[in-house]
């Protein structure tokens, strides 16, 4: 099983927001997923980033493999570093 933590689109059409979740790679962006991990709304980037970051660092020490947007993110925020 690769768990992958990547975003998954919510929202209305032209007005996304993201959950980031961890999910088994081989399941579909918007399918099903295991742990909601945190949200991101674009329209306002800097202050709608929310992560739970024990979550996060608790999958990452799993072996669960960020998606290049969620390292983004994840770095952005500091929680990359500090794993």
């Amino acid at each position: 099983m690769a768990v992958r933590l990547r975003l998954t689109r919510m929202g209305a059409k032209k007005k996304p927001h993201y959950r980031i979740v961890a999910q088994e790679s081989r399941f579909a962006r918007d399918g099903r997923f295991i742990e909601i991990l945190g949200n991101y709304n674009p329209a306002d980037y800097p202050d709608s980033v929310v992560l739970k970051e024990d979550k996060i660092k608790n999958w990452l020490s799993k072996g669960a493999q960020p998606t290049p947007a969620v390292k983004k993110l994840l770095s952005k925020k500091g929680i990359l570093a500090k794993s």
